[in-house]
């Protein structure tokens, strides 16, 4: 019987480097296969915005809120980030009330924004456990620009591409309401504006994040 020939080191090598090829294949095919193709374009970087406007119908006293959200996450599983850019908030109002943010289930801007549904809930949760219950904001000289983390994704059968932005009246009360309301939508009122958040190239965010950085580091 023929004795069997041991494998070198250098056939070993050689094996192990067409295995992590083929493994750096299967990851390429399936980036193709479960990403947009932006992701491609963009390094693996996703980006997303989404632009709000008010609700013209609101009574006077309520305030008129316009401004930019603006959404990175970094393929497959990055933390989102996301840039707010409000304003049209009240500037003669001391303190300033917060206000509330959600993403709501239906990228549907009609009916004075109530079109866009409920708190996006994919895992039927209570609030304020929802991926994009993004909480309260405090307005600064009638403006909020402010950036987060968020549990919420741009990727996969559960990404909020397509879905709404919306900008409550009131400040969020997190869940500890002691009523049904609470545990559905933290009691925040009236909705002020909304946008639908939808693929977006890199420049905007670019642009502003830099700017939100400098800022940072003037003050």
């Amino acid at each position: 019987m023929r004795p069997r020939r041991s494998m070198s080191l250098l056939e070993a090598a050689l094996l192990l480097l067409l295995a992590g090829s083929q493994q750096c294949a299967s990851a390429a095919a399936d980036l193709k296969i479960l990403a947009p193709p932006e992701v491609l374009m963009y390094n693996g970087t996703m980006y997303a915005a989404c632009k709000i406007r008010p609700i013209t119908s609101l009574p006077g006293a309520l305030p008129k809120v316009y401004g930019l959200v603006l959404f990175r996450q970094d393929h497959p599983h990055g933390k989102l980030e996301i840039l707010f850019r409000l304003n049209g908030f009240p500037k003669d109002v001391s303190p300033e009330p917060q206000r509330a943010v959600h993403i709501h289930q239906y990228g549907d801007p009609s009916q004075e924004c109530n079109s866009t549904g409920g708190h996006y809930n994919p895992h039927s949760e209570h609030h304020p456990n929802h991926p994009g219950d993004f909480g309260n904001f405090k307005p600064q000289e009638g403006k909020i620009y402010t950036l987060i983390e968020s549990e919420a994704t741009l990727f996969g059968g559960l990404s909020v591409i397509g879905r709404a932005v919306v900008v409550h009246e009131k400040m969020d009360d997190l869940g500890l309401g002691g009523d049904a309301g609470s545990l559905l939508h933290g009691n925040a009122g009236r909705r002020l504006g909304c946008c639908i958040i939808g693929v977006f190239p890199p420049s905007p965010w670019n642009m502003y994040h830099k700017q939100y950085i400098s800022q940072l580091k003037r003050n």
